[in-house]
């Protein structure tokens, strides 16, 4: 079974610089993300069917504090095959605190027999390139004009889910 678990960011499709951002790509075939906004913590391609990791999220995330992150910068990356590009929002310094918790949560699950093969990138989706003609040169050239203001969110809100399906668990990080 597939599933991930997120930190939700509540950022917003209609915030000028995210108009801004679309309008600057406009004539690219661009699947924008709206209104589901998180950075993922770590995504399972697999997870033992009998193994349920929700009791031992709760002991990492119960008393977890929640991480204040500064989001000041765009970018993008090639996905695996390089034929699509994602553009994110991003940070030029991830908390150590958070980073910490992230990997913790990823030794436990791949302590259960989960097979994890991404690496952890903080970074929330904004759109997927499926446009062929476009490389990742281009998108970062245009990306690179957006005027974004540095975004100071406090995130507590996390979630564990069945990819594409439903929840298996929700926590509520100190704030």
């Amino acid at each position: 079974m597939k599933s991930y678990l997120e930190l939700k960011v509540p950022i917003r499709y209609v915030d000028s610089w995210f108009t801004e951002l679309r309008e600057l790509l406009d004539g690219v075939n661009v699947r924008w993300q709206r209104d589901y906004y998180h950075i993922t913590m770590v995504f399972l391609d697999y997870a033992p069917d009998n193994v349920n990791l929700v009791p031992g999220l709760s002991e990492r995330l119960e008393d977890a504090l929640a991480p204040t992150i500064t989001f000041d910068r765009l970018d993008a990356f090639a996905t695996g095959g390089g034929h699509k590009q994602v553009i994110h929002l991003t940070t030029s310094h991830v908390p150590e605190d958070f980073l910490a918790l992230v990997q913790d949560i990823r030794r436990y699950m791949k302590g259960k027999g989960c097979d994890i093969q991404s690496d952890f990138r903080l970074h929330v989706t904004l759109g997927r390139v499926q446009d062929p003609r476009t490389n990742l040169r281009q998108i970062k050239e245009a990306i690179s004009q957006v005027d974004l203001p540095d975004i100071t969110l406090d995130l507590s809100n996390v979630e564990y889910r069945v990819f594409r399906g439903k929840t298996l668990g929700q926590w509520r990080l100190v704030q």
